[in-house]
């Protein structure tokens, strides 16, 4: 293995293909090496921090691609308080873990594949995270054996045993569903990375203890989805049940959830970050507007996902252009909303003469439809249009159910 990985260090740059073909030297594993290489080339990007380490050992491509990035290995670890203690029960290539671990004392990882766990063992060490006790097993048969925590964290693993991507709680590995009454009585806190392809509303009605959701972007890429599950009701370490006098249960608990839509830098730095209350988002009432003003809103992509669509019209003072017309208008600029800001140039129905009077000599243009009937393609075709330059252009509906296209420039933040 050592042979191995000098040779990957060696030839990082190198064309991984070649060296496969060629004649490896004595001692060394060349697929090991790729994989070495791969790895190296993946965390550049990913995990930069890592990759500037040559003693760093990479998994396969499947444990490096399912891996957290390093900015939302950063925020999670900045949701952590200090504390005594963490276990992380499905513990894998061992980022999330790592970044996490300097909040606390004590930390545990634990993770069935008995190659993951080795690799992690070496890195922690190469990262001086003497304090990680790392354990090969099961979730389950670690969690039941497990002393009460100050924060449990689990990544469910989302493929089946054919490799099929799983989104729902249910189905993926453990069932955090089904385990929710041992994690909450072996923890005062728990963490569950998600898909960010899962549907909130449902894993609220299945996880009755979810107090956080964090919907996180990257660069305004949607990338995970964290819930935040503890219970103010104590529960009885012997039974699981809450142990208190609170008579209000799941709705309760429910009240106070808290929504965070959170847009990350690459750094891991927190551009912005959302937070509301469903009920909040369920009864306020934004003000509508009859047309376009001079500036243009788009939110970003975890305000979207989080299912906030009336909330930062009213919070940033906008006019929200139809209830299912997701953009925002004012003739005011709003410097700080949370997503892309555009200066409107002119906006037009779809009449022939009136679109050749707005787009002019315009043949190239960032095109986007919200709450339209046509497709991006579609409306490509028929306005003659390729994609680019500086140009956006809006196909959406206003209050009044009429039909525009809005030409704009984006605003630089």
């Amino acid at each position: 293995m050592a042979a191995s990985l000098q040779f990957a260090l060696a030839h990082r740059e190198d064309d991984v293909q070649r060296l496969l073909l060629g004649h490896a030297p004595a001692g060394v594993d060349v697929r090991e090496a790729v994989t070495q290489i791969e790895g190296w080339r993946t965390a550049r990007h990913k995990l930069p921090t890592w990759a500037a380490y040559d003693d760093i050992v990479y998994p396969q491509r499947l444990a490096m691609e399912q891996c957290s990035s390093e900015a939302t290995a950063r925020y999670k670890a900045s949701l952590v308080s200090r504390s005594s203690n963490l276990t992380d029960l499905t513990g894998g290539f061992g980022v999330d873990c790592a970044f996490m671990a300097p909040a606390f004392d004590e930390v545990t990882y634990v993770e069935r594949n008995a190659t993951l766990c080795a690799i992690a063992a070496s890195n922690f060490a190469t990262l001086r995270l003497h304090h990680i006790r790392t354990v090969n097993g099961e979730a389950h048969a670690v969690l039941e054996q497990l002393p009460l925590q100050d924060w449990i964290y689990l990544d469910p693993a989302r493929r089946d045993t054919a490799g099929r991507k799983m989104v729902s709680l249910a189905d993926c590995e453990p069932d955090v569903v089904a385990l929710e009454p041992l994690l909450l009585r072996h923890a005062r806190r728990v963490m569950v990375k998600c898909s960010p392809m899962l549907d909130i509303s449902l894993a609220l009605r299945q996880l009755a203890s979810v107090q956080e959701v964090h919907v996180v972007s990257v660069q305004n890429e949607c990338k995970e989805l964290l819930l935040i599950m503890s219970t103010s009701q104590r529960v009885n370490k012997s039974t699981g049940q809450q142990v208190n006098g609170s008579t209000d249960g799941e709705q309760g608990s429910k009240s106070r959830l808290v929504i965070h839509a959170v847009n990350l830098q690459n750094d891991g730095s927190v551009e912005s970050d959302f937070a509301f209350a469903p009920t909040e988002e369920q009864e306020c009432q934004p003000t509508y507007a009859d047309g376009v003003g001079r500036w243009l809103y788009e939110p970003n992509a975890s305000l979207l996902k989080a299912g906030c669509f009336k909330m930062p019209a009213v919070r940033y003072g906008l006019q929200k252009l139809h209830r299912d017309t997701h953009l925002y208008t004012s003739n005011t600029l709003c410097a700080d909303f949370q997503g892309r800001i555009f200066e409107v140039v002119g906006l037009s129905g779809f009449g022939k003469q009136e679109l050749k009077e707005l787009l002019g000599d315009v043949r190239k243009a960032n095109l986007a439809v919200r709450n339209f009937p046509d497709s991006v393609e579609g409306l490509r075709r028929r306005l003659h249009l390729s994609e680019g330059g500086e140009d956006y252009l809006f196909a959406t509906t206003t209050g009044s159910h009429k039909k525009l296209l809005v030409r704009c420039r984006k605003v630089q933040k």
